[in-house]
């Protein structure tokens, strides 16, 4: 097992890295794609020589099964087309782990299947949960995937008054693909990702 980071003091800076995200005026932001039920936006990452996307929109359902549809677990793999298979290499308290997980090919395999090694938490925001997340340096990598990078991101998602069982939903993600792809791609790539996530999340908390 390879050295990992005081989970504590990294799970605190992590969660406060998303609240100032959240905190980001609507001036900084310029939409990149709206659909029916969720609206996507970008602006220049302060992390990277890319993109910090926002995604938002309403769910029916209440906060705790949304989160724990999204939080590492088996849940994820169910539904949640992109992903291709997770494991939970270790756990440090019941909210907080070190995940890998692989992602399938994207645009007819312009952009390869990813591999990521995440350090992810979840806490209580507000009324609701937040859930965060980072990659790792992880040295251990399989020779059949490109390692991705996530810099900091997070789902955000909290009841809505006077109506507990819809909740919004409100997501950061900054990923850094690595390999060789036009930035156009990965432009592409992650705005209808993100607005697909929202329909394939929707789709599985009203299956029975």
């Amino acid at each position: 097992m390879e050295s990992l980071p005081d989970a504590a003091a990294f799970a605190t800076h992590l969660k406060n890295t998303l609240i100032r995200y959240h905190g980001l005026g609507d001036d900084e932001w310029r939409v990149v794609k709206k659909a029916k039920d969720v609206t996507v936006w970008r602006k220049p990452s302060e992390e990277f020589n890319g993109y910090l996307y926002k995604a938002q929109g309403v769910i029916e359902d209440t906060v705790n099964a949304i989160v724990d549809h999204i939080r590492p677990g088996p849940c994820r793999l169910d539904w949640d087309s992109l992903m291709t298979s997770l494991d939970i290499l270790k756990h440090f308290e019941e909210n907080c782990c070190v995940m890998r997980y692989t992602t399938a090919g994207q645009l007819w395999n312009v952009i390869a299947p990813r591999e990521f090694v995440d350090f992810s938490y979840t806490v209580g925001y507000e009324e609701g949960l937040l859930s965060c997340g980072v990659s790792l340096d992880w040295r251990e990598k399989r020779p059949e995937f490109v390692r991705g990078y996530n810099h900091p991101c997070g789902w955000f998602c909290v009841p809505l008054k006077d109506r507990p069982h819809q909740s919004l939903l409100t997501g950061y993600i900054q990923t850094d693909l690595r390999g060789r792809i036009p930035q156009s791609a990965v432009d592409t790539a992650m705005a209808s990702t993100l607005a697909n996530f929202y329909g394939d999340l929707r789709r599985a908390l009203q299956s029975p």
